[in-house]
């Protein structure tokens, strides 16, 4: 199965969910525009009153579609922006890329991977159970986050669903995923 687009969405205020379009503009090194979250600076507003100064490295947040079987498996049906994701990918497994992998989405955007999302209270009270439901722990009783991963923009561009995802991997040895 080749990777891609699943679907887009943004928000121009900060709130839990977006709303799904049918295309997004990436702007490099911003984020996506007309996104709450858009700019050079973080803009999580958490993150916003600690320091205000520290770079954004939140700027696009994707969710691969396959976690939304899976939270219905567990009775939670999820919806494509209501998680608060930018962009809904298919076919890969987002969680398992390396810090620094580089997705081109569609003809032109490249994001850079950052990190994973940290799930937080917010997602608790938009739907009971959902919190423990995209957490988990290994063997180890490490965490394993599954709410999706955050990027920075490389190269600006336009991205609408059906848009195929290329991956170029940052050379070995591969850094792995870490909450931003």
């Amino acid at each position: 199965m080749t990777a891609r687009v699943y679907g887009v969405a943004r928000s121009p205020v900060h709130g839990f969910s977006k709303r799904a379009v049918d295309e997004i503009t990436l702007l490099e090194r911003l984020g996506v525009e007309g996104d709450a979250h858009l700019g050079v600076t973080v803009q999580h507003l958490s993150r916003v009153e600690v320091d205000p100064t520290q770079p954004n490295l939140r700027q696009v947040h994707l969710i691969q579609a396959e976690l939304f079987h899976e939270l219905a498996t567990k009775g939670l049906e999820v919806a494509p922006a209501e998680l608060g994701e930018n962009v809904t990918t298919r076919g890969i497994d987002l969680l398992a890329l390396p810090r620094g992998a580089r997705l081109r989405l569609g003809p032109t955007a490249i994001v850079v991977v950052t990190g994973l999302r940290n799930p937080c209270a917010q997602i608790e009270r938009h739907r009971p159970g959902l919190l423990a439901a995209v957490l988990d722990r290994t063997p180890e009783g490490e965490v394993i986050r599954k709410a999706g991963i955050m990027a920075i923009v490389l190269a600006g561009g336009t991205v609408q669903p059906g848009n195929p995802i290329e991956i170029d991997l940052p050379p070995l040895p591969h850094l792995p995923l870490e909450r931003v």
